[in-house]
């Protein structure tokens, strides 16, 4: 009997994944990661002293246990608080003071669940590894979930080929509604549980006051960049991301303003009027950090560059430095510095990279 270790998380996903791996008749143990203190965020080095509010880790922990228990399966638990700091959270800040907008679960995926988690499983004697993702591997590739309104390729993309071996996706075939049903049939306490939401692993918080435990609050000035008025001011260019609407402070008139793009220099943030002002339309980016996940290298595919998005027919070239020119002529608003542009054909993940430039007419948008 072939031995799978499953990321038990303490949510109906991957709690249905591993009823789904014993009605396979595999041998499932259960694995639950906890990357987070939420008490001393100064336990380990590097890290400040700060409380900064209560997670809800213990609480994941205990409903994975619940179900591990009501199973029949064993449940390990495992600490890579440190391992999270060093490669995710760090990650995550140095974009911040960037001006950039990351996305730590795409890095969380790279090092922690499919790199430091697999080896842990290897310990426990896995044969394969699995997790509640919605996704898909056939043939080698990987494929979007068939619940397209839940796919997570998108956060798979920097995951590499080899990691992806000896994977298991048992809930890629199954829509969302279903997953619940299952749950429900087997009277799993996560049945009705809300998903997550929030930073991976640290989950929903107040997020300006959550980071001030971390960045110096730097305000300034809001400037409409179409007029160069002052319009407003801002709490810190850190919690702002391009095309963000809430959250501005802008008085004295009912435009619906937009976040466009920010001078770090000068520590200001810059808006426009209209969530289709040309402003925050590019018509190509410069990717780096690219993983690709298929031997084929193609000219034409289609690219997200950010979750949920529609897929964009684009036309990429190869550049130096592991780097690719992502053309899409047509235009398309909000592509962010530091956010993922993952590459498709079809329903196969091609992998992606990291946007580093926003262009237009073969210009670097200055303002980002």
């Amino acid at each position: 009997m072939k031995k799978v270790v499953i990321g038990m998380s303490g949510g109906v996903d991957s709690s249905v994944a591993a009823i789904k791996l014993k009605e396979a008749g595999y041998e499932v143990i259960g694995l639950f990661m906890r990357n987070w203190d939420s008490y001393l965020d100064g336990e380990f080095e590097g890290a400040p002293v700060s409380k900064v509010g209560i997670c809800p880790q213990e609480q994941d922990y205990n409903d994975a246990l619940a179900v591990c228990e009501q199973l029949r399966i064993p449940l390990y638990r495992k600490d890579f608080v440190q391992e999270y700091w060093d490669y995710v959270f760090t990650y995550f800040l140095d974009e911040l003071k960037r001006g950039r907008t990351p996305n730590p679960d795409i890095m969380c995926n790279k090092y922690i669940k499919f790199s430091m988690f697999a080896e842990e499983a290897k310990k426990l004697g896995a044969d394969y590894i699995a997790t509640g993702h919605y996704a898909r591997l056939k043939d080698g590739k990987l494929l979007k979930a068939v619940d397209k309104n839940k796919d997570q390729t998108y956060f798979l993309s920097q995951v590499s080929k080899e990691q992806l071996q000896n994977v298991l996706f048992p809930i890629g075939d199954m829509i969302k509604s279903d997953v619940r049903k299952i749950a429900e049939k087997y009277g799993l306490k996560t049945a009705s549980k809300k998903d997550s939401t929030g930073i991976c692993f640290i989950g929903e918080r107040n997020f300006s006051n959550f980071l001030k435990n971390y960045l110096p609050n730097q305000p300034g000035q809001m400037v409409n960049i179409e007029t160069n008025e002052v319009v407003g001011s801002h709490i810190g260019l850190m919690y702002y991301t391009i095309g963000q609407r809430r959250g501005l402070d802008v008085g004295g008139t009912s435009d619906r303003m937009f976040v466009v793009g920010k001078n770090l220099k000068e520590n200001i943030l810059y808006v426009c009027i209209g969530e289709d002002n040309e402003y925050l339309c590019s018509d190509a980016c410069i990717i780096d950090q690219v993983n690709f996940l298929s031997d084929e290298k193609v000219d034409h595919c289609c690219a997200k560059f950010r979750y949920r998005q529609e897929d964009v027919p684009v036309t990429i070239k190869y550049l130096e430095n592991n780097e690719i020119f992502v053309s899409y002529p047509q235009g398309v608003k909000r592509v962010t510095p530091g956010q993922a542009c993952v590459l498709y054909d079809g329903d196969i993940c091609l992998g992606g990279g990291i946007i580093k430039e926003v262009l237009k007419d073969g210009q670097k948008l200055w303002y980002l």
